[in-house]
């Protein structure tokens, strides 16, 4: 299964880069979660926010598979060990590639190679819109979407 979005954003790949990597855009964008690393190919990652193990909950974590500032990020994600037991068993991959198109930024995602039987990813495809759309607003305006969650 392979799920893949493009957005254009209006802005520049930078500002956009920092939304997906900096403690601010994160904390928005991924509902009050950071992204822990060192932003370094082969360096570990983690989605840590609050959820059902406190105010530091990992959601989300894995290797970082390649990193290009600006550019391109590509993981191999786990979901956080409070989801499921087997959650080292449980994989996909997600990659976050910006191209400057004049003003914008197009941002495509691809989120590929799922596991056998990977819990999430029946509910991947509608979880990604949520936050794309969500990215793509505070991006432009500096507020994020109101769910009603």
């Amino acid at each position: 299964m392979e799920l893949k979005y493009e957005f254009y954003i209006g802005a520049s790949p930078e500002k956009v880069w920092q939304a997906l990597v900096s403690p601010e855009g994160t904390r928005a964008i991924f509902f009050g979660c950071v992204l822990e690393s060192t932003f370094e190919t082969g360096a570990p990652y983690s989605y840590i926010g609050p959820g059902a193990d406190g105010d530091r909950t990992v959601h989300v974590y894995g290797t970082i598979l390649a990193y290009e500032e600006n550019k391109k990020m590509s993981v191999l994600e786990h979901p956080g060990p409070s989801y499921h037991e087997n959650h080292q068993e449980l994989e996909s991959t997600i990659t976050f590639t910006l191209e400057e198109v004049g003003a914008t930024t197009k941002l495509t995602l691809v989120n590929d190679r799922f596991s056998d039987n990977h819990p999430s990813a029946a509910k991947a495809g509608d979880t990604w819109w949520v936050i794309l759309s969500n990215l793509k607003t505070y991006i432009e305006t500096g507020k994020t979407l109101d769910f009603g969650w």
